[in-house]
């Protein structure tokens, strides 16, 4: 058995165990592959079409194409490579539309959920999704439990820490991303002079920092310097699919913002591209810090 442990949980595999990954955008299907082929686990990659970016990076895997309309065929297409195992990695921008999906049976097994799912926030649509696969034998897992280095550790990841003022932020901001995460409408905000000033909506993290550097020239905000993002789990969130991350992007993204740090939840958030994320906030001053986590980090 090869054993990866993360978060207080504990992930076994038997030699020769298939594992999956359903592949969106951004380099997160990328760190997993490398971890799994590393442990000598190649995994098969399920790209969903039109997601993914980084389809050089992924071009050693054996892949398959998945249409999101053409969900009813993913059971069948896992049993057929003796997928044992599946990881949901990276980003979907979009979700599927009823009308253009593909009639077969396996649509007409799945259609239930995927109408359930529709009609919750993304939390409520994976959550009815991974317990649709597990009942048909799939295991589900997090990408933080084969690459558990991607786990935010607890305190300053940087040379720049938080100031007293910046503590006020922090703590604006992750009451603002805690309440918007109960309503399971995203995972993030930014607090400026202590704050909230903006959450995220349905254009993400990175759609937040560009408003957020729009409105530095708001008569509100006019003047005041510095601000923080927090990035947190949404309370009783799944975990095993859509943690909160940040990556090379964000930093810079802040930093265009005029912020002067991020901080996430430890335990429950991913650096992603840890050292590049690291290196570049350091050169550009800014902070990058782990919360202690409000619930605990293996909760499902």
């Amino acid at each position: 058995m090869t054993r990866f442990e993360a978060a207080g949980t504990k992930l076994d595999l038997a030699p020769g165990a298939r594992i999956g990954i359903i592949a969106g955008g951004g380099s997160l299907p990328v760190e997993v592959a490398a971890s799994l082929a590393k442990q000598g686990y190649p995994p098969v990659i399920i790209a969903a079409e039109g997601e993914v970016d980084r389809k050089s990076d992924l071009a050693a895997y054996e892949t398959e194409k998945l249409a999101l309309e053409d969900f009813g065929s993913l059971v069948p297409l896992l049993k057929r490579k003796r997928i044992s195992h599946l990881v949901l990695a990276g980003e979907i921008r979009r979700r599927p539309k009823l009308t253009g999906m593909r009639p077969s049976l396996g649509l007409l097994a799945v259609v239930p959920t995927v109408v359930m799912g529709l009609a919750r926030g993304d939390d409520g649509l994976l959550r009815i999704l991974t317990r649709f696969l597990e009942k048909r034998g799939i295991k589900v897992v997090g990408a933080h439990e084969i690459v558990p280095e991607l786990l935010a550790s607890g305190g300053p990841l940087t040379k720049a820490e938080p100031r007293k003022s910046d503590w006020r932020d922090i703590e604006a901001a992750r009451a603002a991303a805690k309440a918007i995460g109960a309503l399971d409408i995203g995972q993030a905000a930014v607090a400026i002079g202590g704050r909230a000033i903006a959450l995220e909506g349905i254009e993400g993290t990175n759609g937040l920092l560009e408003r957020t550097r729009q409105l530095r020239n708001h008569g509100r905000l006019a003047g005041k310097t510095r601000g923080v993002l927090v990035k947190c789990a949404k309370p009783g969130q799944e975990l095993r699919a859509d943690l909160p991350s940040i990556g090379p992007q964000t930093v810079e993204a802040a930093h265009a913002a005029g912020l002067a740090g991020i901080a996430i939840e430890a335990g429950r958030s991913l650096i992603l591209e840890g050292p590049v994320t690291i290196a570049r906030a350091n050169a550009l001053g800014l902070f990058v810090i782990g919360l202690p986590a409000t619930e605990p980090a293996n909760e499902q």
